[in-house]
């Protein structure tokens, strides 16, 4: 038996989420169903780094499943991906020690999130950036927002409320912002995140950027450990998972 580690990526836009859910389409179920396939009906199970939501996409998810199959290592990927719908491609295939564990194993990761700020948004990007219908935020008060995010806190104040989390605290490495073209990226790196932490997290800084608030307020708001007192959470197809540190 052997235990694979895989680097997967999807398009969110049409999957109900990573997590198979009854009667719904899956990033989790689409790939356990090719496996079990190539297994002749013996049901594999995946384990990944982490959830994703419905239209969250992910450009360096990573997954582990043991198989007693011997395919060699160097064409599993290509076995998987003949089989898997477009909307999912396996990056990277490697053999892991038998105690790797895809979620327990993880050390960080980072995210990615996209405004696509425009006069008019491409219909091409409509899935993967978010309009803001040509408001153009002040990014400078963004970024001194941000630096009231970075660090080790109790980040309940980003945490959505129906979560069974108790232990909040965690520690955010960096965050920053970009320009690229028409589009706003934040990019997001820390030890481990909570349910909608950075979906949270870019809608209160974008909140900033449009003057509804200042950016000496994030503080204040991290201190609170409120949710009520952050913003609203941003849109999920802006949300990418980009990468997991082991």
């Amino acid at each position: 038996m052997r235990r694979l580690k895989a680097t997967i990526s999807y398009d969110g836009t049409l999957f109900a989420g990573y997590q198979v859910q009854p009667g719904e389409r899956t990033v989790q179920l689409e790939i356990e169903s090719v496996l079990t396939k190539m297994h002749k009906g013996e049901k594999i199970k995946i384990t990944a780094s982490g959830r994703t939501d419905a239209r969250v996409h992910a450009t360096g998810q990573v997954i582990h499943f043991d198989t007693a199959l011997e395919i060699p290592v160097e064409r599993y990927k290509k076995a998987l991906n003949v089989q898997l719908p477009r909307d999912i491609r396996v990056i990277a295939v490697e053999e892991a020690a038998s105690d790797f564990h895809a979620r327990y194993s993880v050390s960080g990761k980072r995210y990615r999130y996209i405004w696509d700020c425009g006069e008019e948004q491409s219909p091409f990007r409509r899935h993967y950036s978010v309009e803001t219908n040509g408001v153009q935020p002040d990014i400078e008060s963004m970024q001194a927002a941000a630096g009231h995010i970075i660090g080790t806190h109790d980040f309940s104040c980003f945490c959505a409320a129906n979560t069974s989390i108790i232990d909040k605290v965690r520690t955010v490495h960096s965050l920053s912002f970009s320009r690229q073209g028409e589009e706003l990226h934040m990019v997001i790196e820390g030890n481990g995140f909570l349910y909608n932490m950075v979906r949270i997290i870019a809608g209160t800084l974008w909140e900033v950027g449009i003057g509804k608030r200042e950016a000496r307020e994030l503080e204040q708001i991290v201190a609170s450990m409120d949710r009520g007192r952050a913003g609203k959470t941003a849109p999920a197809h802006g949300l990418y998972l980009e990468k997991v540190f082991y």
